[in-house]
């Protein structure tokens, strides 16, 4: 059997804020294969958004082990890290996260120059990534000049740009009306039908069911999960 692209074993991870120390994730077992859609699904607080910070590379675990790739991360720095997730991660965020003084064009750039990307395939994956998602048209627009879907499209660009291997989608369509909702879920899932490996979490048990695996959380624990019927 294939060696999974990202393995999870017993993972940990805890944070403190003003209540005192938060067990944010328990034991957490988990493989993803390549290609693979998982939905990551659970009520408000119950550690989705930490479970895909830990896969991403942006939290250590606290104990357990973790490998991406083939490469166990446990002794890995913070120099590689930002490799790794610059080279083989994209992230598409709730809230898009795009810098409001940036064009939608230098926006997406941003994760080229991170990857150290050679200047002359700059602006040809760009624009390739831009006529994706259908944002071309608004390549020289201000965030606060585009509607909330046109600011997923050009995050979405941005997190495909480098053609990553990983897609960690943290509620990619919580701020979307039902139509660009649907236009954006439809996008990720083309990008998984060319082969992309997608995780998405996600409070849409519409959006979940359409994943090949769910993963049901509960109080920073995986509770069960189960396969979509075919």
């Amino acid at each position: 059997m294939a060696e999974p692209l990202l393995s999870l074993r017993g993972v940990n991870f805890s944070y403190q804020n003003a209540n005192g120390r938060i067990e944010a994730l328990r034991d957490i077992t988990l493989d993803i294969e390549r290609g693979e859609f998982i939905s990551v699904c659970g009520p408000s607080g119950c550690g989705k958004s930490t479970l895909l910070n830990v896969m991403g590379t942006l939290d250590r675990p606290d104990s357990g082990t973790m490998s991406f790739n083939g490469q166990t991360l446990a002794d890995v720095g913070a120099a590689r890290l930002a490799h790794l997730r610059a080279r083989d991660i994209g992230f598409v965020f709730q809230n898009f996260n795009l810098i409001d003084s940036l064009t939608v064009y230098e926006n997406i750039k941003l994760a080229l120059l991170y990857r150290k990307e050679p200047e002359r395939n700059i602006d040809a994956r760009i624009q390739e990534a831009m006529d994706l998602v259908g944002i071309a048209h608004r390549a020289s627009h201000l965030p606060h000049q585009l509607s909330s879907g046109q600011q997923q499209r050009c995050a979405i660009a941005r997190a495909i740009v480098g053609k990553p291997i990983m897609i960690l989608a943290d509620e990619p369509t919580g701020n979307l009306d039902s139509e660009n909702a649907a236009q954006v879920f439809n996008i990720l899932k083309s990008l998984h039908a060319e082969g992309c490996t997608l995780v998405i979490v996600t409070h849409s048990p519409a959006q979940a069911d359409q994943a090949e695996r769910v993963v049901e959380m509960l109080d920073g624990r995986i509770q069960f999960t189960r396969r979509r019927l075919t």
